[in-house]
Formats: C-alpha cells, structure tokens, sequence
C-alpha cells in the first residue's frame, strides 16, 4: 500500500525558507507570486492491506518524527 504524508507549517509561523524562495521566483521573472509557503512530503511504502491501520501507523509517525506538531500541520492519504 501506498501513502502520502503531507507536511506543511502552520498559519501564523513565519516561513523565511518560503520568503526566499518567493523573493528569488520574483527575480527569475515569474508574474503574479502573491506568497510562497514552503513544507515536506513523503512518500512511503507499507506492508498489508489493512487501511485503518496503516493509516494508524501514518499518524503515529507523523506525530512522533516525521512533523514538529507544534509549529506544523499533517496530511495522510492513502493511496
């Protein structure tokens, strides 16, 4: 089974990564850039074919390791 565990900062938090690099689309020209917010994905493989556990086991991992749950926010898919 497939998933995808998306992870992306919260409101409010300042992004300086997503700063930079809406400050450097503007320099290559790019039109119409309002605001960039920078985050992570993973992609991962699982074991089994129960989806309420692996989704389980997704949202353990993301709370444990995979987002700073204070700062961050998380989405699991099941793919």
């Amino acid at each position: 089974m497939k998933a995808r565990v998306t992870v992306t900062l919260k409101s409010g938090i300042l992004d300086p990564q997503g700063k930079a690099i809406e400050g450097a689309l503007k320099s290559l020209g790019v039109q119409g850039v309002a605001s960039v917010r920078q985050g992570k994905v993973f992609d991962i493989e699982l074991a089994g074919a129960d989806r309420s556990k692996a989704e389980a086991a997704l949202k353990e991992a993301a709370d444990k390791l995979l987002a700073n749950t204070v700062i961050e926010n998380y989405r699991v898919e099941l793919l």
